[in-house]
């Protein structure tokens, strides 16, 4: 029998998952021009978005 992934990293997973690709978002609009610059307080709100939507994602998951 298999047994479930551990819940401590399938929350870490899903939570470097969402940031990778937040990361990858917001590099592409800046490499397009279409944001110029990026506040601190914009990108600790992204990354505590990301750590909060893994961390729900891991759950439900359960």
């Amino acid at each position: 029998m298999r047994r479930p992934p551990n819940l401590g990293i399938t929350i870490f997973l899903y939570i470097a998952g969402i940031l990778l690709v937040i990361l990858a978002v917001v590099l592409l609009l800046q490499a397009t021009g279409v944001l110029k610059t990026i506040s601190k307080e914009v990108i600790w709100a992204l990354v505590l978005l990301g750590v909060g939507a893994g961390i729900l994602a891991g759950v439900s998951s359960r």
